[in-house]
């Protein structure tokens, strides 16, 4: 039997040994982190306050964009901390509470794309029954169940990575490279971690591929471009966020020990923990009539030059 030294923390990986360089990456991500949260926030004080915002595809938006708040506040307030101070350790539970929370909020979010696809798939092709079927209570239980998927799913991924031995304090980062420092035969972990998040990615994938595949069938049917405009621009910004957060996060984990290794992992990382996070927002509103015109009710009503701390509270 090897000897295993009990596992105290972990080194945080970077994209650079060099502090100076740390520094320098470090300094866009701030602002970054701020424009994601006043956009995330924006977009959920809408959602909540303008009465003319009450259509299933808006409650689930509300969701989504506070999913995205907590999303990218799990990893950047950490790794902007860690740059400033050159301080890059994490306790062990520390590492193990940031990976079960980044985990929760990425499959959350999942499945609530899974559920806003489901929802624009009855208001295209069961426009007679869409209240029916999308009724206050169907999208309660719809939340609910995304919310619960992602904490369930969470807890497995976290468990089938932190069950692996670790041989003392190394360089962590996502969950297959975190298999790499077991200090034991991990192929049955990666094996588990592979299967896994193959089901509860392509799962939700297919389901999404399937309402979407209804929808351009009953939109091709019609032979007006009107229709089909009007269908790209309900669509549109779904589909959108629903590659960008797709595309990277697949390429990250479906393959354990894939070819994506090094500065390129750390960048599919960083997309979709801190870029797609931030873009949602921008994506929902610009695209959205409804949402733009909401907007500016808004920020209609909040005083000129009133602080953030004013905003927050007329939010609220």
């Amino acid at each position: 039997m090897a000897n295993r030294t009990a596992v105290t923390g972990f080194l945080l990986l970077g994209f650079s040994e060099v502090r100076e360089v740390r520094l320098v990456q470090a300094a866009p991500f701030l602002p970054v982190y701020l424009a994601a949260l006043t956009g995330n926030l924006l977009v959920v004080a809408v959602t909540a306050l303008d009465r003319r915002l009450r259509a299933p595809m808006y409650f689930f938006l509300g969701h989504l964009s506070v999913l995205d708040l907590c999303y990218i506040s799990v990893t950047v307030p950490q790794s902007v901390h860690n740059s400033l101070t050159d301080n890059r350790s994490i306790s062990f539970l520390g590492c193990v509470f940031q990976l079960f929370f980044l985990l929760l909020f990425a499959f959350s979010e999942l499945y609530f794309l899974t559920a806003m696809s489901y929802d624009r798939y009855a208001a295209i092709c069961r426009p007679l029954r869409y209240g029916v079927i999308m009724d206050r209570g169907a999208c309660g239980k719809m939340a609910a169940a995304s919310w619960l998927g992602g904490t369930v799913s969470a807890a497995t991924h976290a468990a089938a990575t932190f069950s692996a031995g670790f041989g003392g304090s190394d360089n962590g980062g996502s969950m297959p490279a975190m298999l790499k420092l077991a200090c034991v035969d991990v192929r049955a972990n990666e094996i588990q971690l592979f299967v896994g998040t193959l089901v509860l990615i392509l799962l939700p994938l297919s389901l999404i591929t399937v309402s979407y595949g209804s929808i351009a069938r009953a939109v091709l049917r019609i032979k007006s471009p009107r229709v089909w405009r009007k269908a790209l621009g309900t669509c549109g910004s779904h589909l959108l966020v629903v590659t960008l957060f797709y595309g990277s996060i697949t390429a990250v984990y479906v393959w354990p020990g894939s070819s994506f290794s090094g500065t390129w992992d750390k960048f599919l990382t960083l997309f979709y923990t801190v870029v797609t996070p931030t873009l949602n927002p921008l994506i929902y509103t610009l695209r959205n009539k409804d949402m733009k015109g909401a907007v500016r009710r808004i920020l209609g009503k909040v005083p000129p030059g009133a602080s953030i701390q004013g905003i927050l509270s007329f939010v609220s």
